[in-house]
């Protein structure tokens, strides 16, 4: 019998990116071309990858979030592990996901739902993998008292959160699990009601979404008669709007009393209401001019991530002030900013921001 050696087979093709800014994938310092597979041909390249897809083979890059390596240890085929968008740090390779939860950061403001009420504390749903606690020294107690905790407050827990209740807290630590640990011991945190609830995407997706900014809370004069409304962005993408409370004046008059200015009589006027104002459940009487402000609001964060736009105060404030002067013209008699309308809302709001 005769045995024939047969030739190696060619290497297979590489496509190398010509430039950072002709490539799809994002790039943060353009030193160095990424080797991409054989099978993305140029023309078929995507600015977005698929979990198990192949980054590289290339030994110089170093996987980071949304990767991982195959085969044995030595192996330098890198891998997705999420659909996302490709980003480049120096050597370090990163996808970010085009849709993920909320990942708690110390000192996020952030909105959640109570989904269940345990002894000494509230489970919350704040969009995170892992349901965030909220224990009971970590709320503001009805008269500003600074005491323990006792077995009383255990009992009456229900008479502060219970479940299917809205608030507004800060992220106070986070455990090595993930989870996050909430507080609401200012005056800026608590309770939310008189509004309307939104749910849009958070930090952790790409797109449009709620972003860290300076202020995620303030305070709208509406227009046509609307009064004054309350808007809360969430970082873990929810979002509340709702008629003005009385927390800035609480927080006055908090301030006041560190100052020694509030009388004896009034800080007793407070402590009979401030219970009722913490944590109340019934909503005010809201007039339908307010109503009305609070959807168009509403339609305005809708159209910034319907049309993939960050949503900060800036372009809320910009697309609310556009919405009013379409208003004006004529160009369309409600408040719903869908479609085109919102389309164009949006464009509006872009050029008065960039100027």
């Amino acid at each position: 019998m005769t045995f024939s050696i047969l030739p190696p087979p060619a290497p297979s093709p590489v496509v190398r990116a010509s430039s950072p800014s002709s490539s799809p994938f994002l790039d943060s310092d353009g030193d160095a071309d990424l080797t991409l597979p054989c099978n993305r041909s140029k023309t078929s390249q995507k600015a977005i990858l698929t979990p198990g897809e192949v980054v590289t083979e290339d030994p110089q890059w170093m996987r980071g979030h949304g990767t991982t390596t195959t085969g044995p240890p030595s192996s330098t085929t890198i891998l997705a592990t999420v659909a996302g968008t490709l980003h480049r740090t120096n050597k370090l390779l990163s996808i970010h996901p085009l849709r993920a939860r909320y990942t708690p950061s110390i000192g996020d403001l952030i909105i959640g739902r109570i989904v269940s009420v345990e002894t000494k504390r509230w489970r919350v749903d704040v969009s995170a993998p892992l349901l965030a606690h909220l224990p009971l020294s970590a709320i503001n107690l009805p008269g500003g008292a600074l005491r323990k905790r006792t077995a009383t407050d255990e009992l009456a827990i229900r008479s502060f959160f219970s479940e299917g209740d809205l608030l507004v807290a800060e992220v106070q630590s986070v455990y090595g699990d993930g989870a996050a640990s909430l507080h609401t011991r200012s005056l800026r945190y608590g309770k939310l009601r008189n509004g309307v609830f939104l749910r849009v995407g958070g930090t952790g997706g790409g797109g449009g979404g709620v972003v860290r900014s300076k202020r995620q809370v303030w305070t709208v004069s509406a227009g046509n008669g609307g009064g004054e409304v309350d808007v809360v962005l969430g970082v873990n993408g929810y979002v509340f709007i709702c008629k003005h409370s009385r927390g800035e004046l609480a927080a006055g008059r908090e301030e006041a009393k560190r100052m020694n200015v509030v009388t004896r009589m009034e800080e007793e006027e407070d402590k009979e209401g401030e219970g009722s104002v913490l944590y109340g459940d019934r909503n005010e009487e809201i007039q339908p001019e307010t109503r009305r402000e609070i959807a168009r609001l509403g339609g305005v964060v809708g159209a910034l991530v319907e049309n993939g736009v960050r949503v900060d105060e800036e372009m809320v404030m910009a697309g609310y002030g556009v919405s009013l002067e379409m208003e004006e013209m004529g160009v369309g008699e409600d408040v719903f900013l869908g479609g085109e309308k919102g389309k164009m809302v949006v464009e509006a709001a872009l050029k008065r921001v960039r100027g």
